[in-house]
């Protein structure tokens, strides 16, 4: 399928289909998918690993999962509840002990636990570690903002999404552990998915929904083995994430701000449902899945499922606990939120996914759809999208960055004969909501600080400009700020979806053809982004995993456990342009280094 065809993000992404031959999903029971949970469960009280979240300048999130008996793996209700002791310390041999303190675990939050730790100094490095029944975590690094007001500190995160465990190793987080230069990590969704491990067979309708290279079944397989629907699901696959030794690194070498995206719930979930849900009172054709009695439709309630999902996911991310959103009409939990870095910039972290309304076709009878421009239609939902609005219209720092699930910039379809003039790409992006589109851009253009969007998703690394009219650019200068994409980390991009590097590197020169404000897009590589921030300039690194392997490993590093990363190329924007610049010479040094670095 062309990656402009007007189909699913789902659909468009998930790369070709198997052979009957190469069925071999039926020794895979779910006592034995849950192996590697129990096993990391069972090699010590704190397996799980540990990581810290949503640094300001004076306070930490620290989170761990503790596992008191054998027989409390996680999803499975069952343990005593046990005290946690939790320290944070100037030092890594913690003899200078700054704050400590206790927490119990319980089956009410699958044993896991978090502490806010708050009277810390600003942009300072400190260590933590829990200890419960005997037995010490593993030490972990983090730090705190640097938000101090009058001082201009140096600013350097990288930013990663869409890491999906069956589509292959997480070399990227590897990568991103090894740093020393970074004051956090930025993770902009899709942590993990919702799939199961049935490989999909070729003709067959409802043969299965496994999701990432056919070379990995069996070897890199989710667990639980279905997709994703009750509590107990969540909880597993979430601690099937957390076993793997690359991300534990990652989170215990740096604070990290995440967000949800579509597939920590199920692909393409909108305010009420979404596209990769079925309800059990759906009227359609009967349900069929792997393993399951045909005609069931056992997905349920979609806002249950939701509910049990954000239940999940606020027990095992390292993320404060967002309180109740008001005022009506919107519903759910306040999970955006910003964070302060001096004069330097503001970051505004959005939420797309909880209240968004319900996707649209781009196109009816032959025509762009008009309720793609509906004001009535909203990604953000209104109260949100004036708290984003003003924040970027009244910020007073050198930038403000915006952490953002899906693609900001307009991307029109590449013509085709068929193809109706002025049809959009996706309508899951924001060119799916374009009076929300246009309210954040008439935004960035009364700003006086300049706009950065960070994006993910998409699963390619693009840098845009944002033209807020699309027909004049470049010619009259009305770029009201930029926006970087990060690649995937694992999931399958537009070589995937389009079957070679040749095929990719054609589509993506035909979308830059059609839409000349993606000044840079690459549809091949896996990987992070490095975001550096001055007062002059804001510049992404972007870093690429690459194949050590042999036996042909090379054509798909996510396939190769001994991978590494490597930099590919940067781009930046400098101050007062809103403008992408570059590309440009690879980040030197920081400016400066946190207390206690």
């Amino acid at each position: 399928m062309p990656l402009d065809a007007p189909l699913s993000r789902r659909t468009v992404l998930k790369g070709g289909a198997v052979t009957a031959a190469a069925l071999t999903f039926g020794g895979l029971t779910s006592e034995a998918a849950r192996a590697a949970v129990a096993e990391t469960a069972r090699s010590g009280v704190f397996g799980f690993g540990v990581a810290s979240g949503d640094p300001t300048a004076t306070e930490l999130l620290l989170w761990t999962r503790a596992t008191p008996t054998p027989e409390s793996l996680p999803g499975s209700r069952r343990g005593p509840a046990v005290p946690v002791r939790w320290e944070v310390a100037a030092d890594e041999a913690f003899t200078r002990v700054v704050r400590s303190g206790n927490v119990v675990a319980d089956v009410s939050r699958d044993h896991t636990v978090k502490v806010v730790v708050n009277r810390l100094t600003p942009y300072t490095r400190y260590f933590y570690r829990f200890t419960c029944a005997g037995q010490t975590s593993p030490v972990g690094r983090t730090q705190t903002a640097p938000d101090e007001p009058g001082q201009t500190h140096a600013l350097r995160m990288a930013f990663a999404s869409c890491s999906n465990w069956t589509g292959g190793y997480f070399t990227a987080y590897r990568g991103i552990a090894a740093r020393d230069d970074l004051d956090f990590v930025l993770h902009l969704g899709d942590y993990l998915y919702e799939y199961g491990n049935a490989p999909r067979v070729a003709g067959a309708a409802g043969s299965g929904d496994r999701y990432g290279p056919n070379a990995l079944i069996g070897i890199r397989d989710h667990e639980p083995v279905h997709e994703m629907v009750s509590l107990e699901d969540y909880r597993i696959r979430h601690a099937l994430y957390k076993t793997d030794p690359d991300l534990q690194r990652a989170h215990q070498q740096h604070p990290w701000i995440v967000i949800f995206d579509d597939h920590e719930i199920t692909n393409d979930a909108y305010d009420f449902g979404a596209e990769n849900h079925e309800r059990d009172d759906d009227p359609d054709t009967p349900y069929t899945e792997p393993g399951k009695p045909d005609g069931i439709k056992p997905e349920g309630d979609f806002l249950f499922r939701r509910a049990k999902a954000f239940q999940a996911y606020l027990e095992w991310m390292p993320i404060r606990e967002p309180a109740m959103w008001q005022p009506r009409p919107s519903k759910g939990r306040q999970f955006f939120r910003r964070f302060g870095f001096g004069d330097l910039a503001e970051l505004s972290v959005v939420d797309t996914r909880q209240n968004r309304s319900e996707q649209v076709p781009g196109t009816v009878d032959g025509a762009v759809n008009p309720a793609l421009a509906d004001p009535r239609r909203h990604l953000p939902e209104p109260p949100q999208l004036d708290w984003l609005t003003r924040g970027i219209r009244t910020g007073r720092t050198d930038w403000h960055l915006v952490g953002n699930q899906t693609v900001f910039a307009r991307v029109f379809a590449v013509p085709r004969p068929g193809t109706v003039p002025g049809s959009v790409f996706n309508t899951d992006q924001w060119d799916g909501y374009q009076a929300d589109q246009r309210a954040v851009l008439d935004a960035m253009a009364a700003a006086g600080t300049d706009p950065v969007v960070l994006t993910g998703d998409i699963h390619s690394s693009w840098a845009n400009d944002l033209p807020t009219d699309v027909a004049g650019y470049p010619t009259d200068g009305n770029s009201v700020g930029v926006e970087f994409v990060c690649p995937s980390v694992t999931s399958n991009g537009f070589k995937e979806a389009v079957g070679s590097a040749a095929a990719a590197t054609a589509t993506t020169a035909a979308f830059q053809s059609a839409n000349p404000w993606v000044r840079y897009l690459e549809g091949i590589g896996h990987g992070f982004v490095v975001l550096d921030v001055t007062p002059q300039r804001v510049q992404a690194d972007y870093w690429f995993i690459r194949s050590n392997g042999d036996k042909g490993l090379a054509v798909d590093p996510r396939l190769d456990p001994q991978a590494t990363v490597g930099y590919e190329t940067s781009f930046a924007t400098v101050k007062g342009s809103r403008r992408v610049s570059g590309p440009t010479a690879e980040l030197g040094p920081r400016s400066d280094t946190p207390r206690g670095a």
